[in-house]
């Protein structure tokens, strides 16, 4: 199975979207960065992208690019973007291997600290992310993780993710990363059934765990 067939449909059609005012990228994989999509969002976008990956992006045609490394901060509208690091690695070509960087995102806006942590393995970067941010949503994701031998170095299990989640001292887990693309040997559903069972063998609260579903709106209270 190719990453052309999806396992999921999505959960929005890109006609109901609202207008965008910026993207941002964790990194250049494919089932990360498509660029048929981006074209259909529309024109005047902003994207931030990790360091090394604005010169793909103006090859593509697209020029409102800019280029983050780790810990650096831009603002938009209000908005500001860190860009913050995570265990992974990218490529997209056979001669391009990690010629662009990979991270995660901490988005701050109304009192509020969303933290993407895009692709990742589990890795003391958590801890350091957590101290410097108060991050109200985590999303982590929970899926391509089978067999974990080869995987974990840049995917988190189920239980890793809760992991990384407590070293960031986050109030919300919404787990993301388990239900587009078949991409390990896991599936959907065990992913969320090991999340639940190690939830609960923790005695986190159920108030903190957010499991959405495809297309789902969380509204802060």
């Amino acid at each position: 199975m190719g990453l052309d067939t999806r396992i999921t449909a999505p959960g929005l059609h890109l006609g109901d979207l609202p207008r965008i005012d910026a993207v941002v990228i964790s990194h250049a994989h494919y089932d990360h960065l498509h660029f048929p999509t981006l074209r259909r969002l529309g024109k005047g976008i902003q994207y931030f992208v990790p360091e090394g990956l604005s010169r793909l992006f103006h090859k593509k045609s697209f020029s409102k690019v800019k280029e983050l490394a780790w810990w650096d901060k831009i603002s938009l509208g209000g908005v500001e973007f860190h860009f913050v690091p995570a265990q992974h690695w990218t490529r997209r070509t056979l001669t391009d291997i990690n010629t662009s960087h990979w991270g995660g995102w901490v988005i701050t806006a109304n009192k509020k600290t969303v933290y993407f942590a895009g692709d990742t393995g589990y890795f003391r970067g958590f801890k350091d992310i957590g101290k410097r941010f108060s991050i109200d949503y985590a999303l982590m994701p929970i899926g391509a993780y089978e067999p974990e031998w080869i995987m974990s170095t840049a995917h988190t299990s189920p239980e890793d993710a809760v992991r990384g989640y407590t070293d960031l001292r986050a109030k919300y887990f919404i787990p993301m990363h388990y239900g587009t693309f078949r991409l390990a040997d896991d599936t959907p559903r065990e992913a969320l059934d090991r999340l639940q069972r190690e939830w609960q063998r923790l005695k986190l609260s159920s108030r903190h765990l957010k499991i959405l579903k495809l297309g789902e709106t969380l509204r802060d209270k």
